[in-house]
C-alpha cells in the first residue's frame, strides 16, 4: 500500500491543492500552533486504538485501518461506530465547522473504505469538532460521493504529472495555514503578474 493516498492528505488537497503538494509531494510540513493543539487533542482522545463497547450496545473502534483498493486511499477513521448492521464512521477535528468540504469529503473517503472492505452501506457519518463541542451529521450522498473520487483521481493526476498547483485565489483560506510561510502565494502572484 505504499503508493496509496493517504486519507487525511485528501483533505489537505480539497482545502487547498497546492497546501497537498507541499506537504504529500515535498514532504514539508510548518507547525503552528493550532496544528500543535490539534494534534495533541488527537493523541489524547481518538489516537489509542482499541475496541469498546459503550452503554447503547455498540461497539466503537477506535483509530481503525481502513482502505479502498479500487481508489488505492488508505488511512485510519478515528472512530467507527458498529452496531447490528450499522457502520457509523466518526473523525475529530481541532476547530469548529468552516465553510468547506474538505472534512466530509476526507470522512466520505472512510466510508468508501469500510463498503469495499466490509460489503456493508454506509449511509452516513459524524464529524466531532472539538471547539464548538458537537457532532455534525454527513449523509453520503451521490454528490458527496461524487466530489469524494473527483478529489481523489485529483489527487493521484497531480502525484503523477509531478507540477505544483498555482496558488489559490481564497486567500482567507491561507491566512492561518502552516504552509503559508512555504508556499508564499502572494509573492507567488507578484511574479507571475511580473512576467
Amino acid at each position: 500500500m505504499e503508493d496509496y493516498l493517504p486519507l487525511s492528505y485528501l483533505n489537505q488537497l480539497v482545502y487547498c491543492p497546492r497546501r497537498f503538494w507541499y506537504m504529500y509531494v515535498q514532504g514539508e510540513l510548518e507547525i503552528n500552533a493550532p496544528m500543535l493543539e490539534g494534534t495533541y487533542q488527537h493523541q489524547n482522545r481518538a489516537d489509542k486504538p482499541g475496541r469498546e463497547t459503550d452503554d447503547q450496545g455498540r461497539a466503537i473502534h477506535r483509530r481503525l485501518w481502513v482502505w479502498s483498493d479500487r481508489l488505492q486511499i488508505a488511512g485510519f477513521a478515528d472512530f467507527v461506530e458498529s452496531h447490528g448492521d450499522s457502520l457509523l464512521p466518526v473523525e475529530y477535528k481541532h476547530g469548529q465547522q468552516g465553510k468547506w468540504d474538505n472534512d466530509e469529503i476526507q470522512l466520505c473517503a472512510q466510508a468508501l473504505c469500510l463498503e469495499e472492505m466490509t460489503g456493508q452501506q454506509v449511509e452516513q457519518g459524524e464529524i466531532f469538532y472539538w471547539r464548538s463541542r458537537r457532532r455534525i451529521q454527513v449523509a453520503f450522498d451521490h454528490a458527496l460521493r461524487q466530489k469524494t473520487e473527483t478529489a481523489v483521481a485529483h489527487a493521484h493526476h497531480l502525484v503523477t504529472t509531478n507540477h505544483i498547483p498555482a496558488p489559490i485565489h481564497e486567500r482567507q483560506k491561507c491566512k492561518h495555514c502552516s504552509i503559508q510561510p512555504i508556499c508564499l502565494p502572494d509573492e507567488v502572484e507578484q511574479l507571475r503578474i511580473r512576467n
